[in-house]
């Protein structure tokens, strides 16, 4: 899929792409603020415009999995510590919520996660080797829901085209969403792609990889959905 590859990335760089994520001025707390100070330079990568040596990163070869929007960490770090034969990239642009993962990382003493604070486009399409990822896992964005912020979404035909060219041949891309409207639009947007293959007629059940948050198990409870989508490279 090189070809295609060098294709999605002259894409995206052509396009001024419109941002899925608008960094608001909320609290950051005294332990997230300490955590992301001493947590960065641990276990934080800078955004550059350089392809990452991810066997360098982690100091060994192992399947690497990509998570765009951490949120605050927790099931990001609960992945990565139940599965610490896998690398975990973690993809976040609010400081609280990396604060909060960069905290997840030091108490659980996890060494197979890392960390960039920065606009997972532009990572994806500038850091991320093609053909380097095992899994991408988008769990939860932003659903935009108004009619006019749906150009916001993340899930977008260009962009699952570059994430589909960062996968190995047997990679997956798995999203999870708990509105109705944006699942749909994820089905439809993933089901388009020509590289992908969507593994069950439609939706999927949780893989069992994916924790269910508290939030999550609160939504089930008042009748609310929530729809998993698992798609591979296609042979």
């Amino acid at each position: 899929m090189n070809g295609a590859g060098d294709k999605a990335v002259a894409d995206a760089r052509r396009a001024d792409h419109i941002r899925s994520f608008v960094l608001r001025q909320g609290r950051v707390s005294d332990a997230q603020r300490r955590f992301h100070e001493e947590g960065m330079p641990r276990w934080g990568l800078p955004y550059r415009r350089a392809r990452l040596d991810l066997d360098a990163v982690f100091g060994r070869r192992a399947h690497r999995i990509l998570e765009i929007g951490c949120g605050m960490g927790e099931t990001t770090a609960i992945i990565a510590g139940l599965h610490p034969q896998n690398d975990y990239l973690g993809i976040e642009v609010h400081t609280p919520g990396v604060g909060s993962l960069l905290k997840e990382i030091a108490t659980r003493e996890l060494s197979n996660l890392r960390v960039i604070q920065h606009d997972a486009v532009e990572v994806v399409r500038d850091m991320i080797p093609p053909e380097s990822l095992s899994g991408i896992h988008i769990f939860f964005p932003d659903p935009w829901p108004k009619k006019r912020q749906q150009k916001r979404r993340l899930i977008q035909p260009e962009f699952v085209r570059l994430l589909a060219t960062r996968l190995t041949p047997t990679g997956y891309l798995h999203c999870a969403t708990d509105w109705e409207d944006y699942a749909n639009q994820m089905l439809e947007v993933l089901s388009a792609d020509t590289h992908l293959q969507n593994m069950a007629n439609g939706f999927t059940p949780r893989p069992p990889y994916r924790p269910q948050t508290k939030f999550e198990s609160r939504g089930l409870r008042l009748g609310h959905g929530v729809w998993d989508l698992v798609f591979r490279c296609r042979p």
